[in-house]
């Protein structure tokens, strides 16, 4: 009877692993956007983007998440000792910071009458920046 559970539990990560895939095609906070962090140690601190890792679902944010790296002496670092590095946070623990507003908001898209996708603020209704131009149309 245990094996039956413990087989219906190793399951249930791949039907979701399959749904995390399917959101990761949208992202709505890019590199070099001003977001408020929500959650940690820096809790309501305003920092820019640094990378964006699409497939893992994380930010890395300016400042954010510090560690120290002790490092060995070696030819590329002759003295050693400790490097601060920033890691990556989770994207669900940021929150954009509308350019035009300034107040921390969600992010949506639209589309124009041409075609064109934008990111829109949910606050204000203004476009953010554009994600995709317009797709030709084939005529045949």
């Amino acid at each position: 009877m245990a094996k039956k559970v413990l087989l219906k539990l190793s399951a249930s990560p791949v039907k979701s692993s399959k749904r995390f895939i399917i959101s990761v095609n949208t992202m709505r906070i890019n590199k070099d956007d001003q977001v408020l962090v929500l959650i940690g140690i820096n809790n309501g601190k305003k920092s820019r983007v640094i990378s964006v890792d699409r497939k893992k679902s994380k930010v890395t944010v300016e400042g954010v998440n510090v560690v120290h790296k002790h490092v060995r002496r070696s030819r590329r670092n002759p003295q050693g000792g400790r490097l601060s590095m920033e890691k990556p946070i989770a994207i669900s623990n940021v929150q954009l910071i509308c350019p035009f507003c300034s107040q921390p908001t969600r992010v949506g898209f639209r589309f124009d009458k041409e075609g064109v996708k934008y990111r829109v603020c949910k606050k204000c209704k203004a476009d953010i920046n554009i994600v995709s131009h317009a797709k030709k149309k084939i005529t045949k």
